[in-house]
């Protein structure tokens, strides 16, 4: 396993970002159609196509996701996806045509110091077509990629991170993620991080706890909430959690529910009036299920510590991407490998 939701055969997953715009799109492909969900527990998301992600809606499976930069802007990666997916075939049979589904998310990156003067039309179409022509089922890049590329957090540039974990029956767990987080990673001013008790492998350098935690260190952080920070800027963190577990559409939105319990325990803040925590959980439907409740139990479990993992890795692994860059310090900036 390559600890990654490529791990989960039939994902695989791509990245595009534009070093001059300071941000980029990330696709998620699957193979076969997904069943999937979406949790939302954010006080300021913005997503496209989540309603028929929910269990009562007419829409049985979705061909992929794309998790982007750029605010509002950046929901037309979902439309480079879109167009990519069509000219592959795939898609909701409609008359003589096809309809992809593809839900999106995105998150706010647009004052990191980037050219966001790209004239009529935003670039990020372009981004999700080519996050989705250069998809892999394989190992993928982390931190500063795709849509994690101009990613922050309150004191440390973000990421996008990803992990995996296998339940005592087998089945396969994952999380990605784009850490765009309102508050911190990390515990009081690091370099541990907040999902120290989870980490598997020195996955996001092995440091542990710090010896002591007090007060001042308990004091929550989040962006706007200083002097030299005015104002409330929207943040978001969004990922999409997964299972070759073999799930109907409300068995994938309890996993999302629980899933959301990574974000809660690997940042500080979380699902914050400023926040848009989105979720979404997919199943590739390759195994079934046990009889009974066990499995489910713990592929929840799983996939909120996989998130949690994700998000560390995201930050840990994420690095300054130039010179003209104008938010926080990499994690390696300030605390070295």
């Amino acid at each position: 396993m390559l600890n990654l939701i490529t791990d989960i055969a039939g994902i695989r997953v791509g990245h595009a970002h534009d070093g001059r715009l300071l941000s980029g799109a990330t696709a998620i492909l699957f193979d076969e159609p997904a069943v999937a969900s979406v949790a939302v527990f954010g006080g300021a998301p913005a997503g496209r196509d989540l309603g028929c992600l929910e269990p009562d809606a007419a829409v049985e499976r979705i061909d992929a996701i794309a998790l982007s930069g750029g605010s509002g802007f950046g929901l037309d990666a979902t439309s480079g996806a879109q167009a990519w997916l069509r000219e592959q075939g795939r898609g909701l049979p409609v008359g003589a045509t096809r309809v992809p589904i593809v839900p999106s998310a995105i998150c706010f990156d647009l004052n990191n110091g980037g050219d966001k003067g790209w004239g009529r039309y935003p670039p990020y179409r372009e981004l999700g077509y080519a996050a989705c022509a250069g998809a892999v089922g394989g190992a993928f890049a982390l931190g500063s990629a795709g849509g994690g590329y101009g990613a922050s957090t309150v004191d440390l540039k973000g990421g996008l991170g990803s992990a995996s974990a296998m339940t005592s029956s087998g089945h396969t767990v994952a999380a990605i993620v784009v850490v765009n987080a309102l508050g911190s990673a990390l515990i009081g001013e690091g370099p541990h991080f907040y999902a120290a008790a989870l980490e598997r492998a020195a996955e996001f350098g092995g440091l542990g706890f710090p010896g002591a935690v007090d007060a001042t260190t308990q004091s929550p952080r989040w962006k706007g909430g200083a002097a030299s920070q005015p104002g409330v800027p929207p943040s978001t963190t969004i990922a999409c959690v997964g299972t070759d577990a073999r799930l109907d559409k409300a068995q994938a939105k309890r996993l999302a529910v629980a899933a959301n319990a990574g974000l809660a325990r690997g940042l500080r803040l979380s699902h914050a009036v400023m926040d848009g925590d989105t979720v979404f959980a997919v199943s590739t439907q390759h195994r079934a299920l046990n009889a009974g409740m066990q499995d489910l139990i713990e592929i929840g479990a799983l996939a909120a510590d996989c998130l949690a993992r994700a998000i560390a890795r995201g930050i840990y692994e994420a690095h300054v991407p130039s010179a003209a860059w104008s938010g926080p310090p990499s994690w390696r900036d300030r605390f070295g490998s």
